[in-house]
């Protein structure tokens, strides 16, 4: 099992998870807001209110998958967020030892 990360426009979500849901077996994703700058220097900052809007809003994806799924997912990400311009974003893959899913139980506390 492996983790999937990606930091893309904000712009290109509602493509990438039109996207991720037609792929057969494709199971969800968490999306949270991200902020970031790349090693590329604009200008530099010269006071705190400049240093703290130095930073584009990017969007980050998280996805749990087999192993089996994990080179199309990336492909998918990588195909949609692509613009071709600097800062089109990332994706890495990581191990996962262990995930379980959290399901309401069918005990006599549920």
């Amino acid at each position: 099992m492996k983790e999937i990360r990606a930091i893309i426009r904000p712009q290109k979500l509602p493509r990438l998870r039109e996207a991720l849901r037609a792929l057969p077996g494709f199971p969800g994703m968490t999306v949270s807001k991200a902020f970031g700058c790349g090693s590329t220097v604009r200008h530099t900052p010269h006071n705190i209110k400049q240093e703290l809007v130095d930073f584009t809003e990017k969007v980050r994806v998280e996805i749990i998958a087999p192993d089996e799924m994990v080179d199309t997912l990336v492909e998918q990400i990588v195909q949609v967020a692509t613009t071709g311009q600097t800062g089109d974003g990332l994706v890495w893959v990581s191990d996962v030892q262990r995930a379980v899913f959290i399901r309401k139980t069918t005990g006599p506390d549920a």
